[in-house]
């Protein structure tokens, strides 16, 4: 299953991936059903995730019914424990780029957010837009959340900068992105082009960089203040276990 997964995912393009999903997604759910894992997204609980992964592949890590991934499950345990996303009575703008399909749908039927979607090529985008160049207005949005987004974008300063005019003065954003810990600097290298050398040196074949530790100081150097969430430090051990969750993670939640 492992090889499997790591063909589709190397081989269709993400928007079909997007479109086929949501007809498998069911099936896959009734298959793994039992009691071993659980997805706290929607609370259903599987005898096992599944693979993931475009070089080396993690088992345990795709939630059948969701498919949601360790860090969709971290932010949605954050927002809901640490946060008021989900309980705020006073309405708020919110600005999603390249909407994961566990939140879409969910972050849709919020009656207390005015709620877009943004993206170039996702078909869940709701204003086709570069990251680089929104047509949104300065200080628009309450919350944005641009996840796994930033180390495909070569020119990742620009985006930044982008996130930071259209969030409100008080405003906060989650920017999560792949990140080695290990790094103290963060890598890249414009001159690697090919897919496969990408995906061996980027780990996947569209990143353009491998952020290290300076990621922080990056984004408070545009002007955010950056609150570093070592969230899975709060949870207990065996909900991280069962949850399936990268222990160590850290969330960028970052405020204007």
């Amino acid at each position: 299953m492992k090889k499997l997964f790591k063909f589709i995912l190397n081989t269709i393009p993400r928007p079909i991936l997007i479109r086929l999903s949501i007809v498998v997604r069911p099936i896959l759910a009734f298959a793994l059903k039992g009691n071993r894992f659980t997805d706290p997204i929607d609370g259903k609980s599987f005898r096992s995730f599944l693979p993931y992964g475009y070089g080396n592949q993690r088992n345990n890590v795709l939630s059948p019914s969701t498919l949601s991934l360790e860090r969709h499950r971290l932010l949605w345990l954050y927002l809901q424990n640490e946060t008021y996303f989900f309980t705020s009575k006073e309405k708020k703008k919110v600005l999603h780029f390249a909407p994961e399909q566990e939140f879409y749908k969910r972050f849709k039927k919020q009656t207390n957010i005015d709620y877009t979607t943004t993206d170039l090529l996702s078909p869940l985008a709701d204003v086709k837009a570069d990251i680089c160049d929104l047509p949104f207005e300065d200080n628009t949005y309450d919350i944005i959340f641009c996840n796994h987004v930033l180390e495909h974008i070569p020119d990742d300063t620009k985006a930044m900068q982008e996130l930071y005019r259209v969030l409100k003065p008080g405003g906060m954003g989650i920017f999560q992105i792949p990140q080695d810990l290990s790094r103290a600097t963060t890598f890249s290298d414009d001159t690697i082009v090919d897919q496969k050398e990408r995906a061996k040196i980027f780990g996947q074949y569209d990143h353009v960089r491998v952020y290290g530790r300076d990621y922080f100081d990056k984004l408070r150097s545009i002007g955010f203040r950056v609150v570093e969430e070592d969230y899975t430090a709060k949870i207990k051990p065996e909900l991280v276990e069962r949850y399936c969750l990268a222990k160590g993670e850290i969330i960028p939640v970052c405020f204007k």
